[in-house]
């Protein structure tokens, strides 16, 4: 059975009344509570060099503020409600990573941080995320994912000990072959360019994981555990787990 990762936590809940803002503490809280077995989110820098988690490069969608994550420093963003969008919901402040891997330490979830920096190139993301993982001790729990492919190959340089993902939505020509050349340890595609294919088995020969996002429909979650995915990335991980069961 593959592993279960809550997509910016658990911010769906099949199980639930109400869903819960993405990317908060009380969407990784819920992951924790519904049995995940890991949590994937995304990270970006603020004007004061704080890794915060975020998906999108500005807090429109999900705030009630306006403009860049970078344009904003910590302070200005801890002021905004990051559960605006979800009325019915308490407001929500933005967390920092290092909040998220104290969260998670104690307990034996893995975390999938996604590097945001495919559109703003930020300056020593890698090394503030690599120096975050590492003080929390949390290393071998981590797999570090960019459609920064560049990002990826930096990783491989100043932290080969940390597992390395690559996101991609298009379809590859031999993505394994890509895949290894680059040196990462996993490929996440889009759930949708494994359907029809049996390219999984042909990842393993090649040593690597193959972790597909975002999946929430139960039909879609048998059919990638069926093919041989070693994880399913999901906003509902109860209703995933639902559906395997």
């Amino acid at each position: 059975m593959p592993a279960i990762f809550a997509h910016r936590g658990a911010n769906k809940n099949s199980g639930a009344d109400k869903d819960l803002p993405e990317n908060t503490m009380a969407a990784f809280a819920a992951a924790i509570e519904v049995g995940a077995d890991g949590i994937e989110l995304d990270v970006q820098l603020t004007r004061d060099r704080r890794i915060v988690v975020c998906h999108d490069e500005t807090v429109d969608r999900v705030s009630d503020g306006h403009g860049l994550v970078v344009e904003h420093t910590f302070e200005e963003l801890m002021r905004l409600n990051f559960a605006a969008n979800l009325p019915d919901q308490e407001p929500a402040r933005i967390p920092l990573l290092d909040d998220v891997l104290a969260l998670l330490a104690p307990t034996d979830l893995s975390l999938n941080i996604e590097l945001k920096n495919g559109v703003i190139r930020y300056d020593q993301l890698e090394e503030s995320v690599v120096d975050a993982v590492h003080s929390h001790q949390m290393a071998d729990r981590v797999v570090l994912s960019s459609f920064n492919h560049r990002s990826l190959v930096h990783l491989s340089q100043i932290a080969p000990g940390i597992r390395r993902g690559v996101l991609y939505s298009n379809d590859l020509a031999d993505p394994w072959d890509y895949a290894t050349r680059i040196g990462v340890q996993a490929v996440h595609p889009s759930g949708l360019l494994l359907r029809g294919r049996d390219d999984v088995p042909t990842f393993h020969a090649a040593g690597l994981s193959v972790r597909a996002w975002t999946l929430d429909e139960p039909d879609q979650i048998r059919e990638a555990a069926q093919l041989g995915v070693d994880a399913v990335i999901t906003n509902d991980p109860q209703g995933a787990r639902a559906a395997l069961a």
